[in-house]
């Protein structure tokens, strides 16, 4: 049946790309556009991710020729947005990260297309944060902390998605100062965010802020601290069902600090995590637990003088 949707799907797409009469043609494609964007948990609670990485580029290629013909289509730019930040954290980064030990040529080939994958993210999120409030991407690179006041509840999924995107082209591009120089916007971005819903989306927000608040500049009081009580408010949104603050807490907090047991006991407990229990998270904790087995992986490596300790077998 899903198979039968997807041709009848892909039939009725080309057909709109042939249909005469433009206000036709486009009101279709916006109905086309509306159930894509609404696709459900079609691919979050997917058990096979690497079906999805097959799968997910002509999903995306799909809303970008939709987008060809209604660049407005607030719901696909939100989509493709948050599509392409996805695809190119699970499935290309992660690649990169595996494969550094044993091809860096290959491993920065693949940091490289990372980054323009999430550059294209950024650039769908900045142009539907354009269409709701005209001029803002000019005046979020003139005065970032001015233009998002322009932004409102309406608008956090597309100010989450422009700062994740944003931040991991930023996180893969250590050698680029002019993007590195773009950190005030992508802060600006996560910050109103938050305080427009703190809760948004189970604390993906607050997942976000555990890493960055390491390199936030200027704030007061200290980073580990920030970004432990971010940490917490994660877990706590998400009831501990999902891998991925944990996973960022032990990447970014626990190797900076040098705390080995703790790094493992939070890599452990995400790797428990049954993906079953919440089948719109299966996805996002598959991926997040091959990481937590990668990182394990590195144990060693990441850690100067630990002790020995118990380390789960990847």
């Amino acid at each position: 049946m899903a198979k039968m949707k997807k041709v009848s799907m892909l039939s009725l797409v080309l057909a709109l790309m042939l249909a005469p009469g433009c206000s036709f043609k486009r009101m279709a494609v916006n109905k086309v556009g509306d159930a894509l964007a609404g696709g459900g948990t079609t691919f979050s609670s997917d058990d096979d991710p690497e079906l999805v990485r097959a799968a997910v580029p002509f999903s995306l290629k799909l809303m970008e020729s939709l987008l060809a013909e209604s660049p407005r289509h607030e719901g696909l730019l939100f989509a493709t947005a948050s599509g392409f930040t996805q695809y190119s954290y699970a499935f290309v980064q992660q690649d990169a990260d595996e494969m550094e030990d044993k091809d860096l040529a290959a491993a920065t080939d693949l940091r490289n297309r990372a980054r323009r994958l999430y550059l294209r993210a950024r650039n769908y999120g900045l142009r539907g944060l354009e269409v709701r409030h005209p001029g803002f991407e000019k005046e979020l690179r003139r005065e970032p902390r001015s233009a998002v006041k322009l932004a409102s509840t309406k608008d956090v999924s597309l100010l989450y998605w422009t700062a994740a995107s944003w931040g991991a082209a930023i996180s893969v591009s250590k050698n680029d100062p002019d993007l590195i120089a773009d950190l005030p916007q992508v802060e600006a971005l996560i910050d109103r965010a938050l305080e427009l819903d703190p809760n948004f989306d189970h604390g993906a927000i607050h997942s976000f802020l555990i890493t960055y608040e390491l390199s936030r500049q200027g704030a007061a009081g200290d980073p580990i601290e920030r970004a432990r009580q971010h940490f917490e408010k994660a877990v706590q949104l998400s009831g501990g069902q999902q891998a991925g603050p944990m996973v960022a807490y032990a990447e970014s907090v626990c190797v900076s600090q040098q705390d080995a047991k703790q790094f493992e006991e939070l890599l452990n407990r995400a790797i428990a995590i049954n993906p079953d229990a919440r089948p719109e998270w299966r996805l996002a904790n598959l991926v997040m637990q091959r990481r937590a087995k990668w990182l394990l992986s590195r144990s060693d490596e990441l850690f100067l003088n630990r002790e020995s300790t118990d380390t789960a077998t990847p």
